[in-house]
């Protein structure tokens, strides 16, 4: 009903209010908020009120002697008067309610569809912002499942696993996983094939009357155990970029007919947004296995140093998409030093994991000339000015020299060190001493003694910094947990408990951490 046709009957409804003279009674209209409209009106166009409570409700304090309560282009008005009239308006009210009968069905049947595809777009944001895989098949088998009425859906979808070859993988819905966890996966027979082979929806009443069921061996049926299944919905999983079946959803219920063109339409719903949701999650999950074999590959395996226990942990993203950034480097020199490197590519993913092949081997290469700490990061920065966009790399470069225990060090725009002296309380060194590597071009260094029994930590921020807690924060956590770490008889588990402590098992950044504690023996 357009905004002129529900004005001119409301023009109407208000002419109706006469005395037994037929003159007209004065009327007033309030106007009618969405939940008072529903409970006056309910499903109706016009409804005459006569509950005195209501009334009382809706106009406390007036002697209210009729009431029509009218709705239309979205707006509900109650239409009353305190004169005395006669019985037309209950008239006008039931006559407007029979002329606008189709009116209300039609509302009521707009109403429900606009409920199902609000359900299905519901469902369809949830679906495509989540990239866990397990996760999102599970949560759209269970909204599939529900939709439906089904007593039980599963989602059997295909992934391909690191040597390329596909494999199948299933989620249920509605019965424990248990119940089918003993029958083989479904095979490409007549039933299941118009879903594998991306058809077409297949809806049936009984689908054990379907001239396809029952024809292959060995079951020529369903399996001795399984569920009861009469009415039968299956919906193909088909990417909307590759046209590539993704996989199937299968609902059951054991009565028959139980599945209508509304519980198809919902299911197709669904999963068109799944198609869509695998995809990004598959393309996710390739993107970070790449980036995290990538980074993986690079990092070395620290040599042993004369005098030096080194412990060393690369942890990728455990949440999130963030990978590839982070490195470290353990390098032994020809004069018998050794330089430990730790950095940070802003950025992350496969870009990010190149970007920090190319600088760690530069910095290899210029350390392994005998260059100063500061020498070293300047040429690399001049190197690779212009390389990252508008990323940037952070580095903290230092080197051990065993003859005069010192530590010479320069640190590009990197969180600073931990050194731990004998007796010492941990300090921090190395603070702000540059920017980051591709924008500064001054790298001063510092020097401080590194005597036997001292130790040594480089990190980068993923172990101290989290959506949930800022970085200073975190700093403070890592400086009061080092002592606990220092006094563990070994030190491998002692780390990794206080890495899971300072995480919590989700780190959303990548860890990179080096630990060198200064012997004292062996020393050239």
């Amino acid at each position: 009903m357009t905004a002129p046709d529900f004005a001119e009957l409301l023009d109407a409804v208000r002419r109706a209010f006469v005395d037994g003279t037929g003159t007209a009674a004065a009327t007033e209209v309030r106007p009618l908020d969405p939940a008072e409209a529903r409970r006056v009106l309910g499903d109706h166009v016009a409804v005459a009120v006569t509950d005195r409570v209501v009334l009382a409700d809706l106009l406390p304090g007036r002697e209210v002697t009729a009431a029509i309560a009218v709705t239309g282009d979205g707006h509900g008005v109650l239409v009353h008067t305190t004169g005395e009239v006669g019985g037309t308006p209950s008239a006008v009210a039931e006559a407007v309610e029979a002329a606008t009968a189709h009116l209300a069905a039609t509302v009521r049947q707009l109403r429900d569809e606009a409920a199902v595809l609000d359900a299905v777009h519901s469902t369809g944001r949830e679906l495509t912002a989540q990239l866990d895989i397990d996760r999102m098949v599970q949560d759209a088998t269970d909204a599939a499942t529900r939709a439906t009425g089904a007593e039980f859906g599963a989602f059997f979808y295909n992934l391909i696993d690191e040597l390329g070859e596909s494999y199948t993988l299933y989620t249920i819905s509605g019965v424990p996983r248990e119940t089918f966890d003993r029958f083989p996966m479904p095979r490409n027979t007549a039933v299941f094939a118009p879903t594998f082979d991306g058809d077409g929806t297949v809806r049936s009443p009984d689908i054990t009357r379907d001239p396809r069921f029952g024809k292959n061996a060995p079951h020529h049926g369903m399996p001795a155990g399984h569920l009861p299944v009469c009415s039968y919905l299956a919906v193909p999983v088909i990417s909307p970029t590759s046209e590539e079946v993704l996989g199937g959803f299968f609902f059951g219920h054991s009565r028959p007919d139980r599945f209508t063109a509304r519980h198809e339409y919902l299911a197709e719903g669904i999963a068109a947004y799944s198609a869509i949701a695998l995809d990004n999650a598959r393309l996710y999950e390739r993107e970070r296995t790449l980036a995290s074999e990538l980074s993986r590959s690079m990092l070395p395996v620290a040599p042993s140093a004369p005098g030096l226990d080194v412990l060393t942990r690369y942890l990728p993203a455990a949440t999130g998409s963030k990978v590839g950034g982070d490195w470290f480097d353990v390098i032994r020199l020809p004069s018998g030093a050794t330089a430990f490197v730790i950095g940070d590519v802003v950025g992350h993913g496969v870009t990010a994991a190149t970007v920090m092949a190319q600088v760690r081997t530069a910095i290899r290469c210029y350390a392994l000339l005998e260059l100063p700490p500061s020498e070293v990061l300047r040429a690399v920065s001049a190197l690779t000015g212009g390389l990252f966009g508008e990323s940037f790399v952070t580095c903290f470069y230092a080197v051990h020299r065993p003859d005069d225990a010192t530590l010479t060090f320069a640190n590009a725009g990197h969180l600073p060190a931990i050194l731990v002296r004998p007796g010492a309380a941990p300090e921090e060194i190395g603070e702000a001493l540059a920017q980051p590597l591709g924008i500064g071009t001054e790298f001063p260094q510092r020097s401080t003694g590194f005597p036997p029994g001292a130790d040594l930590v480089l990190y980068t921020d993923g172990l101290v910094e989290s959506r949930t807690r800022d970085l200073t924060l975190g700093v403070e956590w890592l400086l009061a947990g080092i002592p606990e770490v220092l006094g563990a008889a070994d030190l491998g588990p002692a780390w990794d408990k206080l890495v899971a402590e300072l995480t919590r098992g989700r780190h959303d950044d990548d860890i990179a951490l080096i630990h060198v504690h200064h012997r004292g023996e062996d020393e050239v």
